[in-house]
């Protein structure tokens, strides 16, 4: 979805909003991406139109951060809700400088920080997930046998 609410100053250059080095000028969002905002953000209002658009604002006012300096591929927005988005060019656009312009690729909304903890350190959270996933194969490999 691109920004419909933006009047452009410039017809030739496309509108972009500057996120680390990429430059945003579209969003798209997964299927998973909905249905995790449906079950961890909110309920109510759960279209791809209103996620769209809550990104939107959020870029253009820089309410959207790098979880870590150094990780390319969570987000915090607000400092609270984490967001994991991939980036890729978008084919035949460019600014007026030459540079590339991206659309971002919303993965997954894990959750916010106040309401789940253990997203403070997702180092700890994904090596936790990955011992619970892997207890619970041991534990139904044992019933099987």
């Amino acid at each position: 979805m691109r920004d419909k609410q933006m009047e452009r100053w410039n017809t030739y250059e496309p509108f972009f909003v500057v996120l680390g080095d990429k430059k945003v000028a579209d969003i798209v969002i997964t299927n998973h991406a909905r249905s995790r905002w449906t079950d961890r953000v909110e309920s109510e209002k759960t279209g791809f139109e209103d996620i769209c658009a809550y990104l939107w604002d959020k870029l253009k006012n820089g309410g959207i951060e790098p979880y870590y300096r150094n990780e390319q591929d969570v987000y915090l927005i607000d400092d609270d809700l984490v967001m994991v988005a991939e980036f890729s060019p978008l084919d035949n656009e460019m600014d007026l400088a030459g540079g590339i312009i991206h659309k971002m690729i919303v993965v997954t909304f894990l959750g916010r920080m106040s309401e789940t903890i253990e997203l403070r350190d997702l180092k700890s959270y994904y090596s936790w997930l990955r011992h619970s996933r892997r207890m619970t194969l041991i534990k139904n490999s044992r019933k099987r046998k």
